[in-house]
């Protein structure tokens, strides 16, 4: 008879029997009911897989195993320096402690949500790192609802449990998946979109509200890329009761005087690149430019005559005649004129108020009358107001005039700093100044002035000018060194509105039928109209 030998060799395997290699490293489904008779067996008699093995339920290569693994760690924020996704108490099911995430990554979620706000390359704070998950669309494409952002990011349709069956993934998988698809959904959100909500429930998106403030730099230069999702103003202003009609370009510095002359068809502007140009109301259109060939400082009308301070001389032109004359004095640059009692008055760099009388007896029409001496610093603006000349300097002080007698008979030192622009309303004297400040000024008698009022204006006043509404209300316009111009009602100081320019607005002239002007550092002039007025029936 003959005998057969038998050779067995025992196969070791993790917590099972002995027997061949584990096939899929899978545990065997007969063993966990206790009916495994097979020795060796091709499946794991063991409770869960080998260490650092992931176990799927489907079939898939091993670097698609890898990338999703990897793709796995970085949504739920672990090491993927080391470390397996299995929780090293070899649970059955992966224990998940939210405060665990670390702070840095793209994903982290809190407890109780905190407020994500998203930047321009992902979520604030993190934006020099990757905004999407390496294989998420891996793992995005196994479910069959993956572009329902709300369902699977806040699990609106159902727990994670649902998603691992929808999606024939583990609940950590699903896990995973919720928080890819909670940061592609605020990726493909508009920038500084607003998104919160508690665990568990749908987030809500909320468009931030346009800062009322503030126009748009980069739209003002037709670069803004943001359209409705950005957060600054789209216009060149913000209030009622006024609008824009026309934006006048053709300077290339800044604007330092305007001009409409009355009864004239013709708008005049001088500015720092050493041009008048002559505007035409109808059309908006340049329709002369004049070269004068200096820094042209400051640019004024009286009746028929256009006056242009420049270095040492103030040039006149009429109009109608197209004569011109020449007034030249060593004093420097002309920053302010104005014109009284037949008298044309020019603030100058060193200090001194030129005046000169119009006289008809001569060639010339301009005779130099006199120059008032008092300041110690560049005379920068002019007001005219009763019977007194008011001028503001670069040393901090206001003098008061007498048109009578051409002598100083006061000084407010009331200011900080440089005085910029000066204006009378009604009894008062309106200042501003570099030292954030726009100061209400009363004659109590001929020799006394107070301030009754101070207003700070913390971006600096440079520019102040008083005009009526179309109700007839006044209104203080006053330019800022933020870019704006603010509308002030009088007396309460109440804002009504701003204008916005590219550059700061350095002059501002009021003109016939509700028209008023602007002129910025850019050369960009803008003409501006009052709402008419209705009354209710």
């Amino acid at each position: 008879m003959e005998i057969k030998t038998l050779t067995v060799r025992n196969h070791t395997r993790v917590g099972g029997r002995g027997g061949g290699s584990a096939k899929n490293n899978a545990v065997c489904y007969f063993w966990k009911e206790g009916k495994c008779n097979r020795n060796p067996c091709r499946f794991l008699h063991t409770d869960s897989p080998a260490p650092n093995i992931y176990h799927r339920n489907f079939k898939q290569s091993q670097a698609s195993k890898d990338q999703l693994k990897k793709s796995l760690k970085y949504a739920l924020g672990e090491n993927t320096r080391g470390g397996s996704l299995e929780d090293k108490s070899n649970k059955s099911r992966l224990s998940f402690n939210y405060e665990d995430l670390p702070r840095k990554c793209p994903l982290y979620i809190s407890k109780n949500w905190s407020i994500l706000k998203t930047g321009s390359h992902g979520l604030e704070g993190v934006n020099n790192q990757e905004s999407s998950c390496p294989g998420a669309e891996d793992l995005l494409r196994k479910c069959p609802d993956h572009k329902n952002a709300l369902v699977l990011s806040a699990g609106g349709g159902g727990s994670e449990d649902r998603i691992a069956r929808n999606c024939n993934v583990s609940v950590t998988e699903a896990e995973g998946l919720k928080r890819i698809r909670v940061q592609k959904f605020i990726e493909d959100s508009p920038k500084d979109t607003v998104i919160s909500t508690t665990e568990g429930s749908v987030p809500k998106v909320e468009i931030p509200q346009k800062d009322q403030q503030k126009a748009c730099e980069q739209w003002m230069s037709d670069s803004c890329v943001e359209g409705k999702g950005c957060q600054y103003l789209h216009s060149w202003f913000h209030g009622v009761g006024f609008s824009m009609l026309a934006k006048l370009s053709g300077h290339s510095e800044a604007v330092s005087g305007i001009a409409l002359p009355s009864g004239s068809d013709k708008l005049y502007s001088g500015s720092t690149d050493g041009t008048v140009r002559v505007w035409d109301c109808c059309t908006g259109q340049s329709v002369r430019v004049m070269n004068l060939g200096d820094v042209i400082g400051s640019l004024i009308n009286v009746g028929s005559w256009v006056f242009v301070g420049m270095p040492n001389v103030v040039k006149a032109w009429n109009i109608q005649t197209e004569a011109e004359f020449s007034l030249y004095e060593l004093v420097g640059q002309i920053y302010a004129m104005t014109a009284v009692r037949d008298m044309l008055f020019a603030g100058a760099q060193n200090g001194a108020i030129l005046a000169w009388k119009g006289s008809t007896e001569s060639k010339n029409p301009f005779q130099l009358a006199t120059s008032l001496e008092g300041h110690t610093g560049a005379v920068t603006c002019l007001a005219v107001g009763a019977k007194w000349l008011y001028s503001g300097s670069a040393d901090s002080t206001i003098r008061v005039w007498d048109l009578d007698t051409l002598q100083c008979i006061y000084t407010l030192n009331g200011h900080a700093d440089a005085v910029m622009s000066l204006i009378c309303w009604n009894q008062h004297l309106l200042s501003c100044s570099l030292d954030q400040t726009v100061k209400v000024w009363f004659a109590t008698d001929e020799s006394h002035f107070e301030v009754i009022y101070t207003h700070d204006e913390y971006h600096g006043a440079l520019v102040l000018c008083g005009v009526n509404d179309a109700a007839t209300k006044p209104v203080l316009l006053c330019s800022c060194n933020d870019k704006s111009v603010r509308l002030y009602e009088l007396p309460s100081f109440s804002e009504r509105g701003r204008i916005f320019s590219k550059q700061v607005v350095r002059t501002i002239q009021v003109g016939p039928d509700g028209l008023f002007f602007t002129g910025d550092g850019s050369g960009l002039l803008s003409v501006w109209k009052w709402a008419e007025h209705r009354v209710a029936s």
